[in-house]
């Protein structure tokens, strides 16, 4: 009898699995500029990637080759000491990308962890809540300046710095999630056949929230992208020699007028990056808002 529910339990499981990939697929068949999002941000992901097969040594200073225009050999001229703007370019989308994506994973486990812990114990929920409340009445960009300075500089220091004060804003919305489902009743009558614990919490409140949870995961890797130009700029966290897109803006600031475009091309890329996560990011709060689906806005 057990061997039986159990088999049932995983084909239902499966078909579960394939209903949502199903689903997923028409999602982005009727919603064209959700899969165009999804290409260009990929390409980009490819291109920090394969930086290394794509650009030249991005470190390499010439300083007989200060300020050059774009040509066969630099493709988007020199910066300040010579160094090539087209490589510090592409290693910077990989720093910028990986800085985002690890961000906002790490931020999506310790934040749904700590929410669903928070969302089920009531004493445990109100201390953490007033500590979230604590957290997030500093302004996130300080924190995080703060957080980097006492840290040795690098990547990993960076990526510390701006999860600390993202998570509070992932547990908030969590905790929210987790209280409403509490209400439903197949969760009742989930615990009614002696479902608790961690399965409670696999099979009946993670599915659920999902959606939620994706689309504050796309604002935290947007939030990440830009707090870390902002680090860059002025000079914390990471080293004014690792490629950056704000380092590259920093450096270009003391000669804006005669050389803008060495600010603009990292300024551009940056916008191109936060525009295409944050649309992916408005579309599918679209798609898991019944109300939006019902008044026809998908």
């Amino acid at each position: 009898m057990t061997a039986v529910m159990e088999e049932t339990s995983k084909s239902v499981r499966s078909s579960e699995t394939l209903l949502l990939v199903s689903e997923g697929f028409r999602f982005l068949k009727a919603h064209r500029e959700v899969t165009i999002v999804l290409l260009m941000l990929a390409a980009m992901a490819l291109v920090g990637a394969f930086a290394p097969l794509l650009a030249g040594d991005p470190m390499a200073i010439n300083p007989a080759m200060r300020y050059k225009p774009p040509s066969a050999e630099h493709w988007l001229g020199t910066d300040n000491l010579g160094r090539d703007v087209y490589a510090r370019l592409i290693y910077g989308t990989r720093n910028s990308m990986a800085v985002g994506f690890a961000v906002a994973g790490i931020t999506t486990v310790i934040g749904v962890a700590i929410g669903v812990y928070a969302g089920f114990s009531s004493l445990g929920g109100a201390i953490v809540m007033r500590l979230n409340d604590a957290m997030m009445s500093i302004p996130a960009v300080l924190l995080a300046i703060a957080l980097a300075s006492l840290m040795e500089q690098g990547l990993a220091a960076v990526i510390v710095a701006i999860t600390v004060p993202e998570i509070p804003r992932m547990v908030r919305v969590v905790r929210a999630l987790v209280l409403g489902i509490r209400r439903q009743p197949y969760l009742a009558a989930a615990v009614s056949i002696g479902t608790r614990g961690l399965p409670l919490v696999f099979r009946h409140v993670l599915p659920n929230m999902f959606g939620p949870v994706l689309v504050q995961a796309t604002y935290a890797c947007a939030s990440a992208v830009i707090t870390s130009a902002v680090l860059a700029f002025l000079g914390v966290g990471v080293s004014p020699d690792i490629p950056s897109w704000g380092g590259m803006m920093a450096s270009a600031k003391s000669m804006f007028r005669l050389h803008p475009e060495l600010m603009l091309y990292p300024g551009l890329a940056l916008s191109l990056l936060v525009l295409l996560v944050n649309i992916l990011g408005d579309r599918l709060s679209d798609a898991v808002d019944p109300r939006k689906a019902k008044r026809g806005i998908l």
